[in-house]
């Protein structure tokens, strides 16, 4: 149990000083700690492989939206599923899923391919997008099959899952604040 608040309050500590600098300077990500410019530069830079979207059940919220590696994607809520607004610190800790411009993922398991695009980042290169939504990682999900960042409100809004039919999964909350018990929509 306290292995896991930690892996919540260490990417949560970042982003809080994180939030203190401006997204639109260059030079935030050169004074970034060592462990957010390696997630910052290992997301910024265009991807070099591709990428591939799959499908992954989690106990407690069923079938999810997972990357190559079986990690969880995330959506923000604040992006209205309309454009990229996590950049800077948020960026650190929330890293969009980047692909190169004019790649398209590989898709398996349940991902339906027609709700697959991408669309361009306001911090370089372009972010792949389902139904809409730009899809982003969490640092504090230790591995494959965790959801840490399920109904966490972080970085100017809450962030959740996205389930293959483009529905987004709203089933936890990490906070009281953060609202709704169960559910899916929007």
């Amino acid at each position: 149990m306290r292995r896991s608040s930690l892996a919540v309050i260490v990417p949560l500590a970042m982003l809080a000083a994180a939030c203190g600098s401006s997204s639109s300077s260059s030079s935030a990500s050169s004074t970034s700690t060592p462990a957010a410019a390696s997630t910052t530069s290992s997301t910024a830079a265009p991807a070099t492989s591709t990428v591939t979207l799959s499908t992954k059940s989690l106990p407690g919220v069923g079938s999810v939206l997972v990357n190559g590696q079986g990690r969880t994607l995330y959506i923000f809520v604040p992006d209205n599923a309309k454009k990229v607004t996590c950049t800077g610190g948020c960026a650190s800790v929330w890293p969009p899923l980047a692909i190169a411009a004019g790649q398209k993922p590989t898709v398996s398991g349940g991902v339906n391919a027609s709700l697959v695009s991408s669309d361009p980042n306001p911090s370089g290169g372009d972010v792949v997008t389902y139904k809409g939504w730009p899809l982003y990682l969490y640092v504090a999900d230790p591995g494959a099959g965790t959801d840490h960042g399920e109904g966490v409100n972080s970085g100017g809004g809450l962030w959740y899952v996205i389930a293959p039919s483009g529905q987004v999964v709203k089933v936890k909350s990490a906070s009281s604040s953060a609202g709704s018990s169960g559910g899916t929509g929007y």
